[in-house]
């Protein structure tokens, strides 16, 4: 492994030491966040910064706490591949309501510490524990143990009735960005919790090839066009996992929210918008209409808020968005007509138009709301205060890069990404400026990719050369590109131009494609892939890759390779088994080579479902295609792999070898989808090997 390999393994590609999952406590007097020791620490600390005095503290360190850790509950384990967290120590946090509480997880064990000194406390647990919060004022804390929601202090809040209890669901949290189950109500007595009945899912089932003497493990998966999770959402009162009754609202009760959970049987979002109200959005199963529904906690009863509707799907939820203004009026998103832009919406009448591409609310600040918004390329992104009730439009961070906010009474969090690297600055409210120490590995290479719009469809591309390249020197091509829905790779965020430089290096023009389907150019962009992924993908990636070869003399059009892992690696596969004209070598990494075997949430908004378009699932398949391949071909999968299970590079293995096809198989015992751990470096100097054989 050579030294920028060695370096991206061991600083998790240069994360270990800068902080993250910034939260703001106690009027923003307190900022709170997780960050390691320095640039090969994987183990994040608990942290908490005085605004006031600009003073950081470490709170709780997990090796003090846990000197010899233990095994990760597996629904924690499963939770972290959901939402992507690779941290050791502690991996995320909840605070009471007043700030000054925090309470976590750490190897199943629960510890609650005080922002303002003494040492972290035990919480005593039912068993091994994960997602803690903590109630208003810290006095009680919820947590789920063994798929049951309990409290300390108290006991199991949850009826013994065979379902899941405070957890979201496999579709909810890797595909309706929600990822937790269970809120306190405002007075700190009451839960809001998830009901999660899996029974009628199919199992999938994991081996360790390596460790045969090891049961297989097993859990609920919903294939597409099969059934869903039942989920429902209920007030649990104190004591309601020991009553059996139901209604009034008092401790022991158990109120279930009442809407038509067959038509929209997916809950993205929920929690108490008072202690009278909760506010939940639901959606249908095509994810063409979605509520946003007001519940009453002491009945259970509902009315709609809002309704977002699209003929194909609606996008995933700007995030913020829907919610209530401070005069009550609805904040919503919205398309702009004919799908130029994706704007943010009051009571229905469009705020903004086609010149922002609106990304997420991030609060209001000033009297006017946070925004997170593309106002020139979208590889880009700008923090604007925008006024609800005019659209004026101001700026708060608008240079170059990608710009993000959080904000808390007046002071502001903003985090700027450009080529030079990332910068957090806090903005108090009474103007001073301080910067958490962010002790992470420098990126080594400073990376300014080439970005055109190409193709009359205005597609984003990237192209990144050799730092020494000489021009009239040719190139051979590598692709490498996500391509997927909802997914954006052309961005001037740093981190992710580090391992393409690595490759341009040695001796590639290493070209990303952001062809029509992929995410924040325009909501027309992203919904040309409806119901067909294979044609648009692969259409737009060639037809981008001419364009680029035609402006670049450089680029070596008859010696190109492609790489991608998940979606990435479903194009890699798809380029050289349908256009083996173009693409002369391909590695493709956990492909779901055939999407009636994944999810319904993802694959389902789409595709539609399998049974009413059986045409789409059948064109999408890579299987049919195994006899044709005449490229070189590596595939690879990790046998750990819960999101793209293992099945779908072993179904293609299958088809290619009963064609006769000679192709490669690597099979990684014990890794997931997310590669942590330098497995991302140790494949990358085996794909290099590959390519380099392959495209000599």
């Amino acid at each position: 492994m050579d030294d920028f390999l060695r370096l991206s393994a061991t600083t998790a590609r240069f994360t270990y030491g800068a902080p993250r999952a910034f939260t703001f406590g106690d009027d923003a007097r307190l900022l709170w966040f997780l960050r390691s020791t320095g640039p090969t620490d994987p183990f994040d600390s608990l942290w908490v910064l005085d605004t006031a005095t600009g003073a950081e503290s470490r709170l709780a360190d997990p090796r003090e706490l846990c000197p010899e850790p233990g095994p990760l509950p597996v629904a924690e384990r499963r939770l972290r591949q959901r939402i992507r967290l690779v941290a050791a120590g502690i991996g995320s946090y909840a605070l009471s309501g007043d700030g000054l509480r925090a309470v976590f997880a750490l190897y199943g064990r629960l510890f609650e510490v005080a922002a303002d000194g003494g040492a972290p406390k035990e919480i005593p647990a039912a068993g091994p524990a994960m997602d803690p919060r903590p109630n208003a004022d810290g006095s009680r804390t919820a947590y789920v143990a063994d798929d049951a929601l309990y409290v300390a202090p108290g006991g199991r809040v949850s009826p013994d009735d065979g379902a899941r209890w405070g957890v979201a669901e496999f579709a909810a949290a890797e595909e309706l960005h929600r990822a937790r189950g269970h809120w306190w109500s405002p007075d700190g007595v009451t839960l809001l919790a998830a009901r999660v009945d899996e029974s009628a899912l199919q199992r999938r089932y994991f081996t360790d090839p390596a460790h045969p003497e090891l049961p297989a493990e097993d859990f609920a998966y919903p294939v597409a066009g099969g059934p869903n999770a039942d989920v429902q959402l209920w007030v649990l009162g104190a004591g309601a996992g020991a009553s059996e009754g139901e209604g009034g609202g008092g401790e022991g009760t158990r109120i279930r929210l009442d809407w038509d959970a067959a038509t929209y049987p997916y809950v993205s979002d929920a929690g108490w918008e008072s202690a009278e109200e909760i506010l939940l959005t639901v959606q249908d199963r095509l994810q063409q209409t979605v509520l946003l529904l007001s519940a009453d906690p002491a009945t259970g009863r509902t009315r709609e808020l809002s309704r977002t509707t699209h003929p194909q799907w609606v996008d995933p939820l700007v995030p913020g968005t829907p919610a209530r203004l401070a005069d009550g009026r609805m904040l919503t998103a919205a398309d702009t007509p004919g799908g130029a832009a994706r704007a943010l919406a009051v009571d229905g009448e469009l705020l903004t138009g086609d010149g922002i591409q609106v990304r997420r609310v991030a609060g209001v600040h000033e009297d006017r709301l946070l925004v997170e918004a593309a106002l020139r390329d979208p590889s880009e992104q700008q923090v604007l205060l925008l006024d609800p009730a005019t659209g004026e439009l101001a700026p708060v961070a608008d240079g170059p890069g990608v710009h993000t906010v959080s904000a808390s009474a007046g002071t502001l969090l903003l985090t700027s990404a450009d080529a030079d690297g990332v910068r957090r600055l806090v903005r108090t409210a009474d103007g001073r400026e301080l910067v958490p120490a962010d002790l992470s590995e420098p990126m080594p290479y400073r990376v300014v990719p080439i970005l055109e719009r190409v193709t009359e469809h205005g597609i984003p591309t990237a192209l990144v050369l050799p730092r020494d390249h000489v021009p009239g020197r040719r190139l051979p091509v590598l692709m490498d590109s996500y391509g997927g829905p909802c997914a954006q790779d052309v961005s001037a965020e740093p981190r992710r131009w580090q391992a393409r430089q690595w490759w341009a290096d040695q001796g590639f023009a290493v070209v990303t494609v952001d062809n029509r389907g992929t995410a924040n150019v325009s909501p027309a962009h992203t919904h040309a892939m409806y119901r067909g992924f294979s044609d648009v993908t692969l259409d737009d990636q060639v037809a981008a890759l001419h364009a680029l070869a035609a402006r670049h003399g450089d680029l070596d059009l008859g010696r190109v390779g492609v790489r991608g892992w998940s979606y990435g690696g479903y194009l890699a596969a798809m380029a050289v088994l349908r256009r083996p004209d173009v693409f002369h070598a391909a590695a493709a990494g956990a492909p779901p080579t055939d999407f009636r075997y994944y999810d319904t949430a993802y694959t389902e908004r789409y595709l539609g479902l399998p049974q009413d378009h059986p045409e789409v699932y059948e064109r999408d398949s890579l299987i049919a295609d195994a006899p044709g391949l005449s490229r070189p071909l590596l595939l690879i999968t990790g046998l750990a792999d819960d999101n793209v299970h293992p099945s779908h590079t072993l179904r293609l293995s299958q088809a290619l070898t009963d064609a006769g096809r000679p192709h490669q198989l690597l099979a990684l015992p014990g890794v997931t989808h997310m590669l942590p751990g330098g497995n991302r470096e140790k494949l990358m100097a085996l794909e290099l090997e590959f390519f380099r054989r392959e495209l000599a």
